[in-house]
């Protein structure tokens, strides 16, 4: 399986509905702090199978 493209909407900082386009190779998630790089993250494990999004 390979991951392609991830659409967030409404979940934690993601209010609008952001897409998110990963190309082959190498991707890297770069920003400043309370840009939402972790939610990000939170957001491909909840979709991989974790049991739930956490309050934080």
């Amino acid at each position: 399986m390979r991951l392609t493209r991830l659409r967030l909407n409404g979940f934690k900082s993601f209010v609008d509905p952001t897409d998110l386009v990963i190309h082959e190779g190498l991707t890297g998630v770069v920003g400043p702090n309370g840009c939402g790089k972790s939610n990000l993250l939170e957001a491909l494990r909840w979709v991989m199978g974790e049991n739930r999004a956490s309050a934080t």
